[in-house]
């Protein structure tokens, strides 16, 4: 029992620190020997490649006129740029919005099917060399483009995942007459922009190390070339579109200098929707990509991926539920034991903290980190349900944005 415990208690720390300090160090001595890696100078518009940026889109029509406002502020060449909306079974007034630009190409499916089947039906249409995806309600800077293409000059570079930024929108008065709903929105923001700052630096760290462990939609790109189309089915389909590209032996590049910014879910209960697609998604794709996991055919991408996706998406999460009854069994058996309960209960008291918190509209930085640690892991197992109902089907209702 005590073996069980301390080991539960070692892949918990692993999983969301010891990982992190391992591959500073491992990066740390790859500088002293080979220096730190050099980033190709910035192409001028003569070197610029022909890119795609494609929107896959359902019933975006809130979000249409903001996204191109921001498409038109993005610094490239309009001779070399193709903007091309995929309208996934839309049926309210995105494809009437989209027909006022005279520079969209509009590829419109009339059956809803997925954000993996509309990516397919646009890649059918492109003619780009590149193309880069990138989410309906994700403004991207105006370097971006240009960024992602200096990505693609580095040595076997045949990905390039951009960087997530996550936006708490300003509370008003509309919000709800108590501030409930805005406090709910507000933490989840917070959370889980939180959270992306702590994923964005392992991605970084990754990349250098040799390579990102995936790509998010909001935005990433690809080399036609290279590209891997991701089973229809599929629940990340970035993920998996980048993870196959990964397994060919090209790496994917991560880069902060091209980023999305979203704001974060409305509240809570949206934010749980998309935690427990993604958590379903992590599981299958675990499944599909377990080849990677080979430690003599892919020496360090088996490391990362076990480390940086695989145990936080199965079993690191049992692990820290495991942990309860566990410390309860020992206790008695030595301080240490009396110790590490005493901080489980407080840890557990912060998270309720913050949940309370959340609902009465008020926050506490310190006790909305321990909620939305305990609010990931919780939607891991809600994920693992998630995916025995839609493991056949890449559609998902969409979480509303704040």
């Amino acid at each position: 029992m005590e073996i069980l415990f301390w080991l539960c208690l070692l892949i918990v720390f692993y999983t969301y620190l010891g990982y992190g300090l391992l591959l500073y160090a491992v990066i740390l001595v790859k500088r002293l020997v080979s220096g730190k890696p050099q980033t190709p100078q910035l192409p001028d518009d003569s070197q610029l490649p022909l890119m795609t940026l494609m929107i896959c889109a359902y019933n975006e029509e809130e979000v249409i006129k903001e996204k191109m406002e921001n498409i038109r502020q993005i610094d490239y060449p309009a001779d070399k740029l193709c903007v091309m909306w995929v309208t996934d079974g839309s049926n309210d007034r995105s494809n009437e919005l989209l027909s006022q630009y005279p520079e969209v190409k509009l590829v419109f499916s009339p059956e809803r099917k997925g954000k993996a089947a509309a990516m397919k039906h646009g890649l059918h249409e492109n003619e780009a060399d590149f193309v880069v995806f990138t989410d309906a309600n994700t403004m991207l800077n105006s370097d971006s483009m240009r960024e992602i293409a200096r990505q693609f000059m580095k040595p076997g570079v045949s990905c390039v995942s951009g960087e997530k930024r996550v936006a708490a929108r300003p509370t008003t008065g509309t919000a709800s007459a108590d501030g409930k709903e805005a406090g709910s929105g507000q933490a989840a923001a917070e959370g889980e922009g939180l959270y992306w700052k702590y994923e964005s630096t392992l991605k970084r760290w990754d990349s250098e190390l040799y390579s990102a462990m995936g790509a998010a939609g909001e935005l990433f790109a690809v080399r036609m070339e290279h590209y891997h189309e991701a089973p229809s089915n599929a629940l990340l389909d970035d993920f998996m579109m980048s993870m196959l590209i990964l397994g060919d032996g090209h790496r994917i590049a991560y880069t902060s200098e091209a980023y999305a910014l979203e704001y974060g879910s409305a509240d809570l209960a949206e934010e749980s929707k998309r935690k427990r697609r993604i958590a379903a998604g992590g599981l299958q794709s675990i499944w599909w990509l377990r080849s990677l996991m080979n430690p003599f055919r892919y020496p360090v991408v088996s490391f990362q991926f076990v480390s940086h996706r695989v145990l936080r998406w199965s079993i690191t999460p049992i692990c820290l539920l495991a942990l309860i009854p566990l410390n309860l069994l020992l206790l008695g058996k030595g301080t240490v034991y009396t110790v590490i309960m005493a901080l489980q209960a407080l840890f557990y008291a912060a998270a309720f903290c913050g949940w309370l918190l959340a609902k009465t509209g008020r926050k506490n930085k310190l006790f909305n980190i321990a909620y939305y640690f305990l609010f990931m892991n919780v939607n891991v197992f809600r994920g693992m349900a998630y995916l025995r109902s839609h493991s056949t089907s890449g559609t998902w209702e969409k979480a509303r944005r704040g």
